[in-house]
């Protein structure tokens, strides 16, 4: 089973994320569960939701507590909530921002974690440039296909298509595409982020 940690803030899309990450892998044929956790509903409030992919039924329902892949669409919570809390050694990380680690200050962290397991994006300027508003989720899932593999992007793309039309589809379809590229690119070349 993989188990994977959104971070973000009420209003990103973090509840979204989790239950479209959960609509790809239907897509390739296995088990999911996404569901949410947070104390309060307002916008910009701290807020956490989970989603497990396995080739097996899930019978687990409790939070993810050792997480295979964390995405964080919100950097800011890094000074504010230990989003690394329980994270599997040499886990996925994918942070919605334009620096490095280094510059973050996880350089330490990070330190023994094999460089093909982190990457940073800008999930939030992609969906403003395809989308026209500042929600990171669906180009932060394209990221994620890329870096993890566990999905591919075509699931991606129908698990959009499925949550959305029109215009908005389209958009998030291409920041999607355009975060799997960026985050290939860096996957093949090193580097921490574009």
């Amino acid at each position: 089973m993989f188990q994977v940690r959104i971070h973000g803030r009420g209003g990103q899309g973090v509840v979204t994320a989790a239950e479209m990450l959960s609509i790809a892998a239907f897509e390739e044929g296995r088990y999911a569960q996404a569901f949410p956790s947070f104390g309060s509903e307002r916008t910009g409030a701290p807020v956490v939701s989970f989603c497990r992919i396995s080739n097996q039924e899930i019978r687990l329902r409790e939070p993810i507590m050792e997480p295979d892949a964390i995405i964080i669409q919100d950097p800011t919570l890094l000074n504010q909530v230990d989003v690394f809390s329980g994270l599997k050694k040499n886990g996925f990380i994918l942070i919605n921002t334009n620096k490095s680690f280094t510059d973050l200050g996880l350089e330490d962290f990070v330190r023994e974690w094999q460089k093909d397991r982190l990457c940073s994006v800008s999930a939030t300027e992609l969906s403003l440039k395809h989308v026209g508003r500042p929600v990171p989720n669906v180009p932060l899932l394209g990221g994620f296909a890329a870096i993890s593999g566990v999905i591919q992007l075509a699931s991606v793309v129908k698990a959009i298509e499925d949550k959305f039309s029109g215009k908005v589809a389209q958009g998030n379809i291409a920041a999607a595409t355009e975060a799997f590229n960026i985050v290939s690119i860096q996957m093949q070349t090193g580097l921490e982020h574009a």
